[in-house]
């Protein structure tokens, strides 16, 4: 009798829709070391994942949706944010992730986040931050730091990029993390936390773009991006996120900067309702509900 030649699984194909597999993201690329990433979140929290929902905008990062098993919603441009609110609205049993890129979720997206984090969504927000607009050629970002050279900046940016984790922290994010692709263990304990709680949540992902941004900057593949992440990340939980900016060549601050509790938009909503229509909310709820 021939023996069997067992074969290892990945643990994460569970969890990829493998017929779509090889997939779209350039070779150093961090965007599939981040889903890797949520994969292991996924797997550590014990998520329902009949019970998770994921929304991607446009750009290299929209594609996480079309790959993951999971319910997924690949959405016209900026618009991931409103798409998942309606989700979470109509569906409060949900968990509903928003995995999109720096360009979609900041430049034309930019009006959705904060007005969700100031309402505070029950939306776990995860942006992959390649520092440049990478599907369409390489143009300036909202995140592009100052002296980067792109397609729309040759002589190099002028513009200075939003400090995100600041951003989301003003807006009234309730929890509010920075992570590189370097550090895949605290990204994914990040994004299993934020899968656990309650509110408006936000974590950055630094990643590596080779083809456009290190190239077009001089800062070699997509392991000399980790060795740079390595050499240049600060881990400073806790720090003011006024002072986590990024330059072009500068320290990376890292970390867990804000997880505060407050009540969700759906939470104040219920409460505003039963203190206006006592009862009658209490029994239309019920009759909804059922």
């Amino acid at each position: 009798m021939i023996p069997v030649e067992e074969v290892a699984t990945n643990p994460v194909e569970p969890f990829l829709r493998m017929e779509r597999i090889p997939h779209i993201w350039c070779p150093g690329c961090g965007i599939g070391t981040s889903v890797n990433s949520f994969t292991r979140a996924l797997i550590e929290s014990e998520a329902d994942l009949n019970k998770i929902a994921i929304v991607s905008g446009i750009g290299c990062t929209g594609r996480v949706a079309g790959y993951m098993k999971l319910d997924s919603f690949h959405t016209t441009h900026g618009r991931a944010i409103p798409f998942a609110t309606g989700l979470k609205l109509a569906r409060p049993d949900l968990t509903v992730v928003v995995y999109s890129g720096d360009g979609d979720l900041f430049a034309i997206g930019g009006n959705h986040f904060i007005h969700a984090a100031r309402r505070n969504i029950d939306l776990k927000v995860i942006c992959v931050n390649n520092l440049i607009y990478a599907m369409t050629g390489g143009q300036a970002a909202p995140t592009t730091p100052v002296t980067a050279v792109s397609t729309t900046s040759p002589y190099g940016c002028y513009e200075p990029p939003f400090n995100l984790p600041y951003l989301a922290a003003a807006a009234g994010a309730t929890y509010v993390a920075r992570w590189t692709t370097f550090h895949v263990r605290q990204l994914a304990r990040a994004m299993k936390e934020i899968l656990r709680r309650k509110g408006f949540s936000f974590i950055e992902v630094i990643s590596p773009c080779p083809t456009l941004y290190q190239r077009r900057n001089k800062m070699g593949d997509g392991l000399d991006a980790m060795k740079f992440y390595k050499e240049h990340s600060k881990v400073k939980n806790g720090a003011p996120t006024a002072e986590v900016g990024l330059d072009i060549a500068g320290d990376i601050i890292v970390g867990k900067f804000i997880e505060i509790e407050r009540p969700s938009y759906a939470d104040v909503m219920r409460h505003q309702l039963h203190a206006r229509l006592g009862d009658r909310y209490a029994c239309e709820e019920g009759a909804v509900c059922q």
